[in-house]
Order: structure tokens, then sequence, then C-alpha cells
């Protein structure tokens, strides 16, 4: 059971995987924690952001809209690679998803398949929104999933965790499909490989 990282280590673990990081706002305690309990964690999500043009796209993640107000996210791993830190705590990125899942990322696992919406993921995941369409077409440069691998392994790192710790919010909740463009396995492969 791992209890969230504070939001200074989370900053100082991002850099030392090299990444870089833009700080936006008062990201340090903007979240959604009256909402309910962030933690334990136990992996990391990654979504697409179905938006195009990075400023609009951390805008959004940061304030939510209509109905989901935010953070959506803790980061926005736009194309240029860089990591725009939007929020910290409890954010409204996973929703409710399958409690099954959420047993094999915890014991690091092969992933079920996701039937069902009953468990908390926003209490769980950590959660980084990729800047892309998702419509299968908007493609994802070298330096954004390398961007993403880096973030993934730098949470990995330090909860000791690895790559079956990091799930797509396809995995997770029932008729998602993000993110959508790169291989779940293949970035789970990748933070391996860093991690090793």
């Amino acid at each position: 059971m791992s209890s969230p990282m504070s939001a200074s280590n989370f900053l100082k673990a991002l850099k030392n995987e090299g990444l870089t990081v833009v700080q936006v706002g008062d990201w340090r305690t903007h979240n959604r924690n009256h909402k309910g309990p962030w933690g334990p964690v136990h992996g990391v999500m990654l979504h697409h952001t179905v938006t195009k043009g990075t400023a609009r796209t951390v805008e959004i993640c940061r304030d939510g809209y209509a109905g989901l107000p935010g953070p959506l996210c803790h980061g926005v791993i736009a194309k240029d690679g860089r990591i725009h830190l939007v929020g910290y705590g409890r954010a409204n990125h996973a929703g409710l998803g399958d409690d099954d899942v959420l047993r094999a990322v915890i014991a690091e696992k092969r992933l079920p398949a996701d039937n069902e919406s009953n468990t908390d993921g926003n209490r769980h995941f950590y959660g980084f929104e990729c800047e892309n369409l998702g419509d299968g077409k908007d493609p994802w440069p070298a330096v954004q999933l390398e961007a993403i691998e880096k973030a993934a392994a730098a949470v990995c790192r330090f909860h000791g965790w690895d790559g079956p710790s990091v799930i797509g919010h396809l995995e997770w909740q029932p008729g998602k499909v993000d993110p959508r463009g790169f291989s779940m396995n293949g970035m789970r492969n990748r933070v391996h490989d860093r991690l090793k």
C-alpha cells in the first residue's frame, strides 16, 4: 500500500527522470480532495486529450469543463515532450473502473478485461493526459512518447513499481478508447526497460 508522494517529491522525480517540467499556477494545491480521498495509490493511468494546441489543452486539463471540474490529471504531456503540471492530489481523470483490474495492477499481473465500473480510480491512480486528438491519425512524436515513458517511470521508480503498474484508461473503464495510437503493452515494456 503506497501513500501518494508529496508534490515536491513528484516534481523532483519527474525532473530526475530528465523531463522538462512547466509548473502551472497553484498546481500543488489544485485538486478534488474535498470529494474523496487521494490514496493509497497503486499505479499510473495514461489518457489522450482529444484536443489540439498545447495552451488550450493545458487550460482544459487544469480547469475542466461543464460537468467535469478540473484538474483532469496531474500532468499534461505535450507533443514537444514538456510536461505541464496542472494539479496534485485527487483529480478527475480515471472515474469508476474495474476492481479486478485494480487488483491486477496492485499485483503487477496481466490485466483482465475491464467489464465493470465499481471502483474509484481517481483515488488510486496518478494521471497523465497526453496531447493528441485520439483519432488514430494524429501522430505521436518520438519526443512525446519518450516523455510519456519517462513520466510513468518516474512515478514507478519512486514507489518501487514496474511496468505493469502503468495502464491506459481503456484498460480501466469499459467503453474508453484512450490512449489511442500507441500500444500500452509496448509502453509498459519501455517503462520496464527504463527502470532496469
